[in-house]
Formats: C-alpha cells, sequence, structure tokens
C-alpha cells in the first residue's frame, strides 16, 4: 500500500494494538455497523457490494476486530463481552454516538445480540446477512466446533508452508486495486490464531448469550438456503426469527448472502428502516 493509501485508514489503539474501523456516507444518516463473519480475510470489501448501494440513506461502518482487515493480529479475550466492549470503544475512539443498527454476519450475530442484550439503548434494530443464533452452536457441542477447529488448523499449516498459493475470494465491486489489496489482507491473515481461538469460545459464548432471554428490538434476517452452514441452520434461524418476532427472508442462495443478493437486500433495508 502506498502512502497516500496509508493515511487513508483509521486505525485506532484499543488494548494497546490498532483496530481498523472503515466509514464513509452522511454523519446525520442512520448509522449501519458490518460485523463480519469467522474467518473473513477483509471485511472491509467483503461488505462493499452491499454497502456500496446503501450509501445515499445510511452512514457505514465496518469494524475490523484483531486479526481481520488491517487490524492487529493481536490474540485478545475472545469472550463475548470483551469482543463486544472493544467494538463499542473503536466506535467511542472514533467520535460516532449509538443508537446503531447492527448488520452482523454469520458468528457475528452472536454479538449483535449480545449487545443488543448488554447495550440495549445503543443498538436500535438488528440486520441479520445469515447471521448466527445462539442454538446454531448449541446445536454442535463439542465434538463438531473440535471438528471445525481442527480444520481450520490443517489450513493454517498448508497455509503457513506456502502450499494454499491459491484462494476463491469475493471480486465483487472491487477495484483492482483493491482486489490487490484484499490478496494482502488474504495471505496476513487467513486461518490466524485469532479465529482459533474465537473458534474456541463460540460454544460458551453462545451459552452466555442463550441464558440471557430474547432480545426486543425490530429484527430482519436475511437467511441463505442453509447448504454451506450446517444441520439445521434453516430450523434455527426459524426459530429465532420467532422468538424476536423478526421478519425473515429467504434467499436461495450460498452463505455470503450479500455477494449474491445484494440488490434484493439493499432494497429491503431501505424499506425496513423506513
Amino acid at each position: 500500500m502506498n502512502n497516500s493509501d496509508q493515511k487513508k485508514l483509521e486505525l485506532f489503539t484499543i488494548e494497546e494494538h490498532k483496530m481498523h474501523l472503515f466509514r464513509t456516507g452522511d454523519v446525520n444518516k442512520p448509522k449501519l455497523v458490518f460485523m463480519s463473519g469467522s474467518g473473513t480475510a477483509a471485511p472491509m470489501y467483503d461488505f462493499k457490494i452491499l454497502y456500496e448501494k446503501l450509501l445515499e440513506d445510511f452512514r457505514i461502518i465496518v469494524i475490523e476486530k484483531f486479526g481481520y482487515g488491517y487490524s492487529d493480529l493481536f490474540e485478545a479475550s475472545c469472550e463475548i463481552d470483551c469482543v463486544i466492549d472493544r467494538q463499542r470503544k473503536v466506535l467511542q475512539e472514533a467520535g460516532e454516538n449509538g443508537p446503531y443498527i447492527l448488520v452482523p454476519h454469520s458468528l457475528s450475530g452472536l454479538e449483535a445480540i449480545r449487545w443488543k442484550q448488554k447495550y440495549p439503548d445503543e443498538v436500535k434494530a438488528i440486520i441479520g446477512l445469515d447471521m448466527a443464533t445462539p442454538k446454531t452452536y448449541l446445536a454442535w457441542k463439542g465434538d463438531e466446533i473440535d471438528r471445525r477447529i481442527a480444520i481450520i488448523k490443517k489450513m493454517k499449516k498448508a497455509k503457513d508452508k506456502g502450499l494454499l498459493f491459491w484462494f476463491p475470494l469475493n471480486k465483487r465491486a472491487l477495484t483492482k486495486e483493491e482486489i490487490k489489496e484484499q490478496k494482502i489482507l488474504w495471505k496476513k491473515n487467513a486461518f490466524n490464531e485469532c479465529y482459533i481461538k474465537e473458534a474456541e469460545a463460540v460454544l460458551k459464548n453462545a451459552e452466555e448469550v442463550a441464558a440471557a432471554g430474547k432480545i426486543e428490538c425490530p429484527v430482519l434476517m436475511f437467511v441463505s438456503n442453509g447448504k454451506q452452514v450446517s444441520p439445521n441452520w434453516l430450523e434455527h434461524e426459524r426459530e429465532f426469527a420467532e422468538q424476536c418476532n423478526a421478519k425473515l427472508i429467504n434467499l436461495n442462495c450460498g452463505h455470503y448472502v450479500h455477494y449474491y443478493e445484494s440488490d434484493l437486500i439493499s432494497i429491503e433495508i431501505r424499506n425496513f428502516v423506513k
């Protein structure tokens, strides 16, 4: 990255390490805070296909946690309240104030739910992009989580040995320079220890979120066809939607729903917020 690009990055010191926050759009518009799923190497670029279609009506913010995007590879605590407090702190350091509309993908669904449970006044609504629910992970139990952690570790070893010289990355809506940056970030972040620690903490975090009970706020859920996730994914999504009286929109596409249905999702988000 050249010097002019480096100046555009907004890096904030959280727990003595740098965390990156991407933000764009009118500060007076409703704030959409995008929260990435596990292992998404470059959230800032991953969500672009969707947020570029929402810029006229919203303030766009993408949080890149430690181990993600341009943030440091720092193995901080993955206990869910710690994860949320770091995200709140980086927003505060950046001068952003709630209430926020949280837009979690996959794993970060747990974080969005917990954020609403713990700091209800800060969360105006939740818009899930095939977001995980507590029951998703509670149904996996220890054996399934251990199996998935083993896969991440295996992929990490292959990457460290230079064997993963090719890996499919989303290029939708990205410029040539952004595609290049995304590749650099993948090489930096893919299968790193932060993702492993996150996976190791997920069951305990799910138990904590489940124990805290249901949330009370407007919720919109975009749900994939379930084929790229886990058994009973759709069942658990429907159960959670019923529990919190959410609007659920089924999409016949893969887990990264914003890649495939960004036009429809952007329209539905506008209507929902109105």
